[in-house]
């Protein structure tokens, strides 16, 4: 489909290329996370390039949403709709031809036509399916922000993400500079791809080396610590896992997981328990994705196995060795995707050795491995033995 560059280029990595005409685009997270920053530094971008762009907020007033334009920099004429009023959005989407259009947010909307509170689940399937028809039907671009619940899911209906094109999440802590928005669903372009931000005064911008910046703080020589080569989407990511091993002092032992999933890890406790012999079901585990990322992916199980026994001995990983691979519940080491641009990374970023799936490295050819040292390996057990 063609497409229009919208001027932040992790934004159209994650949109697949670029902003497609006609599209509709959801975009969730949790507050103050940065959703309305980073669509008024679209507005602005487009506008810089003399598009014809609506920003329509029902949630700030217009005084609200002008402060945080200023403070992103200078920006040309913008044009402003501060209403809750679906009849008011449609009557300023016929009276002029856009080529973006921006609804912050979609649960603040609400159709007169309706007896029941905006934000509701008949509210949300109307404005929204309205407001879908009018998109494709015109061609503007359009880009809904959507609330989260406290689970981290888009607050409504699932009709809400089946009705769009595009569902974009945004997640990081708050408490951190560093952001991620990932791609959940993309009829345009690959699912899951990420872009990274980083969060300043100004706003959000752009993170083109994310290994680099997730690595930044890595300590060294410290027991706990594995990096995995990571792929969300296209892109390659590198990214530490840290795990800490503590005996239980009350009770069931505990399991935490930030970043990754839980009963993920749960899964590897036992596997390491039965088919290693790696005794640690009666140990207190903390693990997690250190820099504020997550990583849904299985080829971080292999990272998670060697940072938890990593933190359970005492031993340091490799500074120079990285991870990736499946573990199964046989304690077999299963391949994954894209083995290639993952050693192509690791090389990049100076890694020397790889840990990896067997099978990804029976299909490598020299070239692709020029520069590390390829360990394969079979099991698990295997792995752990190779790596300490």
């Amino acid at each position: 489909a063609p497409r229009v560059q919208s001027g932040i280029g992790e934004l159209d990595r994650v949109l697949g290329g670029g902003i497609v005409q006609g599209g509709v685009v959801l975009l969730g997270g949790d507050p103050g996370i940065g959703k309305s920053t980073l669509l008024m530094q679209l507005v602005v971008a487009l506008a810089k390039v003399d598009r014809s762009v609506l920003y329509v907020t029902g949630e700030e007033s217009a005084n609200q949403v002008a402060l945080r334009a200023r403070r992103i920099g200078d920006s040309p004429a913008v044009m402003l709709l501060a209403t809750t009023s679906l009849s008011d959005v449609l009557t300023a989407l016929d009276a002029a031809v856009y080529d973006l259009v921006v609804i912050d947010s979609i649960q603040t909307i609400r159709s007169d036509e309706l007896e029941s509170a905006s934000g509701s689940v008949s509210q949300l399937r109307e404005v929204a399916s309205v407001l879908t028809e009018h998109a494709k039907r015109s061609g503007v671009a359009l880009f809904l922000i959507g609330h989260v619940t406290k689970d981290g899911a888009i607050a409504g209906p699932k009709v809400l993400e089946h009705l769009v094109d595009t569902v974009l999440s945004f997640e990081g802590d708050s408490s951190q500079a560093y952001r991620v928005v990932r791609a959940e669903k993309n009829r345009f372009g690959p699912s899951h791809e990420v872009g990274v931000f980083e969060m300043v005064e100004q706003g959000l911008r752009e993170v083109p080396d994310p290994s680099r910046m997730f690595l930044s703080q890595r300590p060294q020589g410290a027991a706990g610590s594995a990096v995995v080569a990571s792929a969300e989407g296209q892109r390659p990511l590198l990214a530490e896992i840290q795990a800490l091993v503590a005996p239980a002092q009350y009770g069931s032992p505990r399991r935490v997981a930030t970043g990754l999933d839980a009963n993920r890890l749960a899964v590897l406790l036992a596997v390491l328990h039965r088919k290693v012999g790696v005794q640690v079901l009666d140990q207190d585990v903390f693990a997690s994705a250190a820099g504020g990322v997550r990583i849904d992916e299985p080829a971080v199980d292999l990272a998670v196995c060697a940072a938890v026994v990593s933190s359970l001995r005492d031993l340091p990983v490799p500074r120079d060795l990285v991870t990736f691979g499946e573990v199964g519940l046989a304690g077999e080491l299963r391949a994954v995707t894209k083995p290639a641009a993952r050693l192509k990374e690791a090389a990049k970023m100076g890694f020397a050795r790889v840990v990896l799936p067997r099978q990804n490295a029976s299909k490598l050819t020299k070239q692709e491995c020029a520069g590390l040292e390829v360990i394969a390996a079979a099991t698990v057990e295997d792995a752990l033995s190779q790596i300490f």
